[in-house]
């Protein structure tokens, strides 16, 4: 059997892609041991979890009724799965840090200094479109839909569908909090600049309200709630994108004043300049009585 020649270029071509696979693979390993092991010290705390997901429902339901289970085995698996979404969620700015891990090398040294802040904003805004959906959101939806229920129906949501309900939110209030970040990337890519923008903001209002329709619940309440902050971060988006033009138009500004500075002569000004040396280098004559 015949050694591979290391002098082969597909044998060169193919060490580099298995190696990047192999990396990937380690990386993945790592980020699923990093979420089975937050899920498993929380899971015996797994109940009291889901308790205070379902606080923001729980205190304002009547007084008498509380939440149910409609399948045999949701008691069990609800909380579970609210732990393991929760293992997932804290876990994030790991994984990220590991997508970062693979894909830095491949970058230039400008790329990355706007990779980091991107990716630190970008989960930042996530967490916090997350919170707002909890803390705000939730509180205002669970006293309007306990409010509004007919004579004689009594309010008793399904665990499950409650769960899944409010993951929607999470979801769909920490993706509209990417606007910004969204915002940014499109100027620095150079499909759009911040004049434009603004100039388009009455399609932008209506297309928060439009995701906000989609994203949401069928309630005029929490499509108004998700909108409302699209357009507001939408706003802040492009401040930042003129601030980060200004910022690029000096930058070039000042690269072009230092080529000016230090642009090479042409023909004729180095003729003119080797004439000159000449002339100083001749020796003088010396003069004759």
């Amino acid at each position: 059997m015949s050694r591979p020649d290391r002098n082969d270029p597909d044998l060169e071509v193919e060490q580099p892609f298995m190696a990047h696979l192999i990396e990937l693979r380690d990386r993945l390993m790592r980020m699923v041991v990093v979420v089975l092991a937050l899920f498993l010290v929380m899971a015996p705390f797994a109940d009291r979890i889901f308790a205070i997901l379902a606080d923001p429902l729980s205190r304002h339901l009547p007084e008498g009724t509380s939440m149910i289970a409609v399948e045999v085995i949701a008691p069990f698996l609800i909380p579970l799965k609210a732990t393991l979404v929760l293992s997932i969620f804290l876990a994030m700015p790991y994984v990220l840090y590991q997508v970062w891990g693979f894909i830095a090398p491949g970058l230039y040294k400008h790329e990355k200094r706007l990779a980091v802040p991107l990716l630190a904003s970008s989960t930042l805004l996530f967490y916090a479109g997350a919170a707002f959906a909890y803390f705000v959101i939730l509180p205002i939806l669970s006293i309007f839909l306990t409010g509004t229920a007919p004579e004689g129906v009594a309010v008793t949501p399904d665990i499950g569908k409650y769960l899944d309900f409010e993951l929607m939110l999470f979801f769909a209030f920490g993706a509209a909090f990417e606007v910004p970040v969204a915002t940014f990337l499109l100027v620095l890519m150079g499909i759009t600049t911040p004049d434009a923008l603004a100039k388009k903001r009455p399609y932008i209002i209506v297309g928060a309200f439009v995701i906000g329709m989609v994203l949401t619940p069928p309630d005029i309440i929490s499509q108004t709630l998700l909108a409302l902050p699209m357009w507001l971060l939408f706003e802040i988006g492009v401040l930042l994108s003129r601030s980060f033009e200004r910022r690029r138009a000096e930058e070039a500004a000042a690269e072009e004043a230092g080529d000016d500075a230090y642009r090479p002569m042409t023909d004729e000004e180095m003729d003119a300049e080797l004439d000159e040396i000449e002339k100083s280098e001749k020796p003088e004559k010396p003069d004759r009585d």
